[in-house]
């Protein structure tokens, strides 16, 4: 939804203070648990002062067994967590819960604002991808959470709508490792045995198709929404931009299997980038082909960059797009925000995509909007009035 996508939480905070939900394992051991100071563990910057809350729990956290085998493969660690439940009091957001069954994820998005939720563990953002927490117990602390946190309808005063659940807020939910600890399926389970929830899940991955059968229990029960994430059908730009994810193409087909399944599903467009990807066409062609696959709902937003982030996208940007990266770091670093004009012309030119292939000016109806890739919303003007120029400059990409 245009204008109300925003990130969980400000990492002004401090790097100690949790988000409130707003390297190798050594040759021939599978992953198993090592001992301090070997590559098992966490490597943690020099501490100035005792580690608390979740940089603590990080610390101790002991490796999980794994059957990959590639040497491109992530760590992966157990992480012992007090809740899965999380409470978002953000109003920019169109949620009251997330649940994020994993930290860190190995999509290795460059543009991914959720990096700095690593800092609140102590490592670096640049960890991201390559140190994957599975946090355990989660099936069994979703049931104590929704029992003892969630609200629906009417149970408290004012509220007229169950609260909402977004699934995937700060990692990606089908990421490689659901294939071996399945924390997002055992969450799901959980779900299944509710009534007059709301719940979304918003994925870049084809692997949500595997819990097509949990899906169709849950929308039975309650308001189920899943958003896939295509933020090009180009695929040279899209592994570049998001190297581990699976291709657009594959999106798309999960997305066409999902509606087929009855699921409400749609699109998040997410991040543009201007200048790359709002070229003549083709928004109006990523719009056509979710529409093609079924797709309830359109929706998109402009890149969005933490600082943990830009280390980790302006120097690739710079390389890849030479021409474009002065304007980037003076929006994207400097000043942290889109203009105005350009805001406003991608709020008309996406209400026009909208109208065309018929799509819902309001993606979840009139109570919600989809949950946000936590991206800045659609909306950007250029220093001196001009419109940002829609011009192609990925050239082969």
């Amino acid at each position: 939804m245009v204008g109300e996508h925003a990130p969980l939480a400000n990492p002004s905070s401090g790097p100690h203070r949790a988000s409130a939900g707003c390297p190798l394992p050594p040759a021939g051991d599978a992953g198993a648990a090592v001992g301090p100071g070997s590559r098992g563990l966490p490597k943690l910057r020099a501490a100035t002062a005792p580690l608390v809350g979740i940089a603590r729990l990080a610390s101790i956290s002991p490796a999980a067994e794994t059957s990959r085998k590639s040497e491109e493969r992530p760590e992966y660690f157990l992480l012992p967590v007090r809740s899965i439940l999380n409470r978002c009091n953000s109003k920019r957001v169109p949620f009251e819960w997330t649940v994020n069954p994993y930290r860190g994820c190995e999509f290795a998005c460059r543009y991914c604002y959720a990096r700095y939720t690593h800092e609140f563990m102590d490592l670096d953002g640049l960890d991201f991808e390559k140190k994957i927490f599975v946090k355990q117990d989660a099936a069994a602390l979703l049931s104590r959470d929704v029992t003892e946190k969630y609200c629906k309808s009417g149970e408290r005063p004012n509220l007229d709508h169950p609260e909402h659940i977004a699934i995937g807020t700060a990692t990606d939910p089908y990421q490689p490792a659901e294939r071996e600890y399945g924390v997002t399926r055992s969450c799901l389970e959980e779900l299944v045995k509710r009534e007059g929830l709301s719940v979304s899940i918003t994925t870049k991955s084809n692997q949500v198709v595997r819990d097509i059968d949990l899906l169709q229990k849950i929308a039975a029960r309650s308001a189920l929404y899943v958003n896939m994430t295509i933020t090009t059908l180009r695929p040279r730009l899209a592994r570049w931009l998001e190297p581990r994810a699976p291709r657009p193409d594959l999106r798309v087909a999960a997305l066409r299997q999902l509606r087929d399944a009855g699921i409400p599903a749609g699109v998040l467009a997410s991040p543009l980038l201007p200048g790359i990807m709002d070229g003549e066409g083709e928004l109006e062609a990523l719009a056509e082909s979710a529409k093609n696959a079924g797709a309830e709902w359109f929706s998109s937003g402009i890149l969005f960059l933490q600082p943990t982030s830009a280390k980790q996208f302006m120097p690739a940007f710079r390389e890849k797009f030479p021409r474009l990266a002065e304007q980037y770091e003076e929006w994207f670093v400097r000043q942290s925000q889109v203009p105005e004009q350009y805001r406003k012309s991608v709020r008309q030119r996406l209400t026009a995509i909208r109208k065309k292939f018929g799509y819902p000016d309001r993606p979840y109806g009139e109570m919600l909007a989809p949950v946000a890739s936590a991206q800045m919303s659609l909306a950007w003007n250029v220093p001196g009035g001009g419109a940002f120029p829609l011009v192609r400059t990925v050239g082969n990409a």
